[in-house]
């Protein structure tokens, strides 16, 4: 938007010099051809009126002493013809005033017509000009006088002062350009500043740092509304997550309690009600597993970490090799087709977090004799973290809701656990700057993909590999 703005100010400036300069230098040029014709048709006259008495031979040389003299001190070319255009005298350099210019001029003159304008003189202007005076009355013309009138200084003076103008029209401009760079600056610091203020809140910060309200009164209102509205929406959310988490945490005492006291009773009751007694104690310890992955995310949402540099090869296999005793028992295959050397920034044990609960999801879902493949791939400057699996697998419309809190399959509603694994593993992935998406696996199973940015910088307008079918 800056670019735009000064793009226009800059073609508003640059047509508005323009359109000054030119007429000002134009009106120079015209200024400067006037005061030569004023000048030099005196002078013409003089000659005219000289030529008028000029009877007998001496009348003739002192005319042509006159013009001789005039010619050398002024360069000009002078021309004294009769009434039919034949050439009388003759004095300065160069050939006969016979172009066709020149004879217009003579023709005019001819008439009883004064020269009363020349073509303006600019600095590409031809290096002479013709001017003529009719010699004697209307009731008797002699002839006409000829003087071509060299445009030398005149030329000097006009680019000159277009110069002038020239350098003053540039000076105006980088002046006025240095003025709209400023206003524009000072027009969109709030913009700016609220542009950066969205991407800190994209990012997940919910208090962007506090800048000097600045620039157009309008807009500064709308800055410092929309850091009241930010600081509300931050108060709000933190209020809603410290509730969740001082909740969580004040119910985990009672019903570690709960729980002990149900393990307590149970020699005191009757083998019939034993099985009762041991169906509530498993309630209760999945709303206990629920309180503690409730205070897990709350956790994750409310204390943002700098982002780490992070070994993915060597988490991820830390990882497989924890689980990789529960598979076993569970009569699953986990594969380890981790690449190595594989790194990545994110949020500190991001990767350890979002394959436990990957993996915790597939060790639950999928039967007997499957199989469970984790890979670590890089592409393209960003990193993917694959867990795949050949189970059952869900519905695609499912598989989208999956991430949200508190969603499970349909027909897996009565199986252990809370429902919120997936959506802290999202949480996770989106702090780290990546995503994390659920698929169906070829030719059936879930496919979770977890994308991180690499240490390379991914290239302009380059998808993340999670966006990639």
């Amino acid at each position: 938007m800056r670019r735009r703005l000064l793009i226009v100010l800059m073609l508003l400036m640059g047509v508005a010099s323009i359109a000054l300069s030119i007429p000002l230098a134009e009106s120079y040029a015209h200024s400067r051809t006037e005061q030569l014709l004023l000048q030099r048709r005196t002078e013409a006259a003089r000659f005219a009126n000289l030529s008028v008495g000029m009877t007998t031979p001496a009348d003739r040389a002192q005319v042509s002493t006159e013009i001789q003299r005039y010619s050398e001190l002024y360069g000009a070319s002078v021309e004294l013809v009769d009434g039919q255009g034949h050439l009388v005298l003759r004095a300065g350099p160069g050939p006969p005033l016979a172009t066709s210019s020149a004879r217009q001029v003579r023709d005019r003159a001819l008439t009883g017509r004064t020269t009363d304008h020349l073509p303006a003189i600019r600095p590409w202007s031809p290096d002479r000009v013709v001017l003529a005076e009719p010699v004697g009355g209307d009731e008797q013309l002699g002839g006409a006088l000829l003087m071509a009138l060299p445009t030398d200084a005149a030329r000097h003076d006009v680019t000159v002062r277009w110069s002038l103008i020239a350098l003053a029209a540039l000076a105006a401009f980088a002046t006025a350009a240095l003025v709209a760079v400023w206003i524009t600056r000072w027009l969109l610091r709030p913009v700016r500043n609220l542009d950066n203020a969205v991407d800190e809140l994209a990012a997940g910060n919910l208090e962007p740092a506090a800048v000097p309200f600045t620039g157009p009164p309008e807009l500064r209102r709308l800055e410092q509304r929309f850091y009241a509205m930010a600081q509300a929406v931050a108060d709000s959310m933190r209020k809603q997550r410290d509730f969740v988490a001082d909740a969580s945490h004040q119910l985990r005492n009672p019903l570690a309690t709960l729980i002990l006291q149900l393990e307590n009773i149970e020699p005191h009751l009757l083998p019939s009600g034993r099985k009762e007694q041991a169906r509530a104690v498993d309630e209760v310890e999945r709303l206990g597993n629920l309180l503690d992955s409730l205070l897990a995310l709350a956790q994750v949402e409310s204390f943002a970490e700098d982002l780490a540099l992070l070994d993915v090869s060597r988490d991820a296999r830390h990882r497989l090799a924890a689980w990789q005793g529960v598979y076993e028992a569970a009569g699953l295959d986990l594969v380890d087709a981790v690449a190595d050397g594989i790194q990545a920034r994110g949020l500190p044990s991001a990767v350890d977090r979002v394959l436990d609960a990957a993996l915790d999801n597939a060790a639950k879902f999928v039967p007997v004799g499957g199989r469970v493949e984790v890979r670590a791939v890089e592409c393209d400057g960003w990193v993917r973290v694959q867990v795949s699996d050949d189970g059952p697998g869900l519905p695609a419309e499912q598989l989208s809701r999956l991430p949200r809190r508190f969603t499970r399959g349909l027909e897996h509603q009565n199986l252990p656990g809370s429902g919120l694994g997936l959506a802290i593993a999202d949480e996770i992935a989106r702090m780290s700057g990546g995503r994390l998406t659920l698929r169906g696996n070829s030719p059936h199973g879930i496919r979770v993909d977890m994308v991180l940015p690499g240490l390379a910088p991914p290239g302009d307008g380059a998808d993340t590999p999670a966006a990639q079918p």
